[in-house]
């Protein structure tokens, strides 16, 4: 399963010279792995609420090409592994359309509760688990 989430680059997200600047893709990466998690019906909000957080433990991206102001772009992204104690996601950035790639990379996150890693309960880790099987 996958999920593509769209986002016009803004003005701010670029340097000078109209190019975007390498941090955002981060960002972006995060913009695509939240949306993956709306779509199993997962409420970040409420996992929160339950003293539930999911800090990243480790992030990597490889640049291809540059994207520039007001590009349309799709963040696709799948899961690699979604378990009861952690999330890892994969992410590929292109233009809207087009087939070559801008940026990839990879997100893991743990799940922790009171500052400790932790195993997600049932109402939650049963919507993970269900997309990996």
């Amino acid at each position: 399963m996958f999920v593509t989430t769209e986002y016009r680059v803004k003005f701010y997200d670029t340097d000078t010279f109209g190019v975007v600047h390498h941090s955002n893709y981060i960002r972006w990466f995060e913009t695509g792995r939240v949306e993956f998690l709306r779509m199993l019906g997962i409420d970040l909000n409420e996992m929160m609420s339950d003293r539930i957080l999911f800090p990243i433990i480790e992030v990597s991206a490889k640049f291809h090409a540059p994207a520039r102001f007001d590009d349309e772009l799709e963040i696709v992204t799948t899961a690699e592994a979604l378990t009861k104690a952690k999330m890892k996601f994969n992410y590929v950035i292109r233009k809207r359309g087009e087939e070559k790639i801008l940026a990839e990379g990879t997100s893991t996150n743990v799940f922790t509760s009171g500052g400790k890693i932790c195993r997600l309960p049932d109402k939650y880790s049963t919507k993970l688990v269900k997309f990996t099987s």
